[in-house]
């Protein structure tokens, strides 16, 4: 075709009726014309599906574009179909169509009405289809979501690596591969994948100034989005979540509080799925909280902001969710909760799988670690990922708005390496933590090292900096973690070399994921985490309560309300049982039992000094449906032994105690007499409960740290603060 005789703006004016293309979208467009092999690399909003559509239009025959979701190609046939007043101009090929719809889409692409066929990429592979593609025209082919075919793609789909060979069978017609994300690893493998070596690759850039990025602890998640959405009410958002599970959790805890939110993910049937996807487009519902399933080319324009409840697997899942954002160049905001546990679980699930996928999920695992932790400029840090260099900081991110201490980390990063050396590469981050601060947790004690001279010689540092410093020492990859014995730390040869030959090394004060950040009030409203309490005078009245009516039942303070439940009280001011009962660490049970005075001394407060009530932060709690506590709470009630409860959930029997004291601390009354009296000797029930009776705080911290020093183990003090709590709070 000689394209010099088609006016492309003219076309695409009439066709679609846009004025002017974005970045290359001419160029690429031509290069299609000319029917020569074409690359694109453009990031989600830059206007990919115009560069094959509009082509598709304008050349003889039929254009097979190759997408991986039912979801994303009705999508894209009804956006096709707009522009038109027949159906036929665009259709999909897939499980979804009854055998009368699928006559009619092969009778219409026979007849030459439909210009663009969709089909996903397992309906290639079927006899029948391949048979009818080789008797019609094919203009070219469009493979969308092309970082499917690569392994260390964030969405790597075994059936991409058949494309090649399902198109030579079906008969060769030029290619154009389109992908929003991909590393430079990732797109030599498509082109080599696809043997289109010598392809026109045009590569936009990833950078869109109008996105916000913001990584913040995962302390009362859910409490933070639901503010933040009600800080923004009306606007569109979408929340991801890594499971099912949490995804219906979620979605129920925003119903609750009178957001209108829909789930959505791939247990689902196709026809809730669809009907779902459709109440969002429509803006019938503000929110979908969704696992990855959903997005993949949703041409929603003004999602306004894009919620990670839990961090993805990789930095390509991450940039490709947060894209959906602001892709009318208007506000975006991408939030991502961290928690680097969150992590530590998803290395778990990486366990059973080859060790060559182990290895891939390894270090795309470490570089949104290091994403997640990093004190530079965001974007900068995504860019430089994608192969791309930002020259200047954003200035409109987290980072660039509050930014981190930067240090010399050169002496520290040896202390590390070297005690990883010196212990025989034998141990995990967490032990090699505790003996470089001095902690003698249990297993240091029965492993001897709080006698080694390693042991305290970085006192002068807490844990958690040294297990930063072991992250970071991941993140420069001077350490491995040990695939087969999960967590055990490995010098590998970069870390030796460094070892033998030290330089100076910048290192990060990296954020302290497990508290509340200080400096952060001017990007988010602080919620109080048991960082302090929101009014000070009311928090010292609250304690003079609870001190009398200690006294008068005869109980230490602790037993009635915990000092952080006390501290969330002065934040929120809850001035009925009901939203008392939403406090942190309250529940039904100790709301009824102990909440009368409170209530009535903060709504006397509030009254008298005129107090504006943060209603935002008054969240409605859902019963959790999970059945796990359920489950505990019934087979206690059986006396079933505790190490079997936890092994039939899965649990260590440190979860399984968390999960009593939340329960416990929930108000519920639990007996485990029976299992304590098996376990633990009588003289130290005694002891540990007269310890916790004669507590100012409870604090389990301080009673593990005292207790442990006289000789009794944790679980011993677990179990019987739990027993304690029990009979005196509930």
């Amino acid at each position: 075709m000689d394209i010099k005789k088609i006016d492309l703006h003219k076309a695409m004016q009439l066709n679609f009726g846009f004025d002017t293309f974005k970045g290359e979208q001419k160029q690429i467009i031509e290069n299609v014309l000319n029917g020569k092999d074409t690359f694109v690399l453009m990031p989600t909003g830059g206007g990919k599906s115009l560069t094959y559509q509009l082509p598709s239009l304008l050349l003889e025959g039929t254009a097979i574009i190759i997408s991986p979701l039912i979801a994303l190609m009705k999508n894209q046939v009804d956006a096709m179909r707009g522009y038109y007043e027949t159906d036929s101009i665009a259709h999909f090929m897939n499980s979804s169509l009854n055998k009368t719809q699928l006559k009619q889409v092969r009778d219409d692409v026979k007849e030459g009405k439909t210009r663009l066929l969709y089909v996903a990429p397992e309906s290639l592979t079927k006899e029948e289809n391949t048979n009818f593609l080789k008797t019609i025209k094919i203009s070219f082919y469009a493979i969308d979501e092309a970082h499917c075919i690569s392994e260390w793609g964030h969405d790597f789909r075994p059936e991409y690596r058949k494309i090649k060979f399902l198109i030579d069978e079906i008969g060769r017609a030029p290619i154009i591969a389109l992908t929003a994300t991909a590393t430079p690893k990732v797109q030599h493998d498509i082109l080599k994948n696809l043997e289109i070596p010598d392809a026109t690759v045009f590569k936009d850039s990833f950078f869109r100034s109008n996105l916000y990025y913001e990584i913040r602890p995962k302390i009362n998640p859910e409490k933070q989005i639901i503010q933040y959405i009600k800080q923004n009410k009306g606007k569109s958002g979408i929340i991801y979540c890594l499971s099912r599970k949490k995804v219906e959790e979620i979605a129920e805890v925003l119903q609750v509080n009178d957001i209108k939110t829909l789930a959505y993910h791939a247990g689902m049937d196709a026809k809730t799925r669809s009907k779902h996807q459709d109440m969002f487009l429509m803006e019938d519902v503000d929110v979908i909280v969704a696992t990855i399933a959903f997005g993949m080319g949703i041409d929603k324009p003004d999602v306004r902001y894009v919620i990670h409840y839990d961090m993805p697997k990789s930095l390509e899942g991450y940039y490709q969710e947060t894209g959906r954002a602001g892709r009318d160049g208007g506000e975006g905001k991408c939030i991502g909760f961290y928690s680097y546990k969150d992590f530590q679980k998803l290395e778990k699930f990486i366990q059973g799988k080859p060790v060559a996928e182990q290895e891939i999920g390894k270090q795309l695992l470490l570089e949104t670690i290091a994403y997640a932790e990093t004190s530079v400029c965001r974007p900068k840090v995504l860019l430089n990922y994608f192969g791309e260099e930002l020259i200047n900081d954003c200035g409109n991110c987290d980072n660039c708005l509050n930014p981190k201490i930067k240090f010399e980390g050169k002496s520290y990063m040896l202390q590390v390496l070297n005690a990883v050396k010196e212990l025989k590469q034998q141990y995990k981050g967490e032990h090699i933590a505790n003996i470089l601060a001095g902690y003698p947790s249990s297993a240091i004690k029965s492993f001897k090292h709080d006698k080694i001279k390693l042991f305290g010689s970085g006192s002068e540092k807490d844990i958690k900096f040294w297990e930063s410093i072991i992250r970071q020492s991941l993140i420069h990859y001077f350490l491995d973690k040990d695939i087969d014995n999960y967590g055990i730390l490995k010098l590998n040869q970069k870390g030796i070399a460094y070892i033998n030959e030290a330089y100076s090394l910048e290192l990060t004060e990296s954020h302290r994921f497990d508290d509340e950040d200080e400096n952060s009030e001017d990007l988010h409203l602080k919620l109080n985490a048991g960082s302090g309490a929101g009014d000070e005078v009311l928090f010292k009245m609250l304690k003079s309560l609870r001190k009398d009516i200690s006294k008068k039942i005869d109980v230490p303070p602790f037993v009635i309300f915990q000092d952080p439940s006390l501290e969330d009280m002065a934040t929120r001011y809850p001035i009925s049982i009901d939203e008392l009962k939403s406090v942190q660490g309250v529940g039904s049970g100790k709301a009824k039992k102990y909440g009368a005075e409170f209530v009535k001394l903060i709504k006397k407060y509030v009254e008298e000094n005129e107090i504006d009530r943060p209603q935002d932060l008054v969240v409605k709690s859902v019963i959790n449906k999970s059945g796990l506590k359920v489950f505990i709470i019934q087979s206690i009630d059986r006396k079933v032994n505790l190490a079997d409860i936890a092994g039939t959930k899965g649990l260590s029997m440190s979860e399984l105690l968390k999960e009593i004291e939340a329960i416990i601390n929930s108000g519920t009354k639990l007996n485990i007499d029976y299992y304590i009296d098996q376990t633990v000797d009588e003289e130290n029930i005694d002891e540990i409960y007269d310890y916790f009776f004669d507590s100012e705080t409870g604090s389990l911290e301080d009673a593990l740290e005292e207790l442990g020093d006289e000789g009794f183990s944790d679980e011993e003090i677990r179990l019987v603060r739990i027993k304690f709590l029990s009979e005196m709070a509930n």
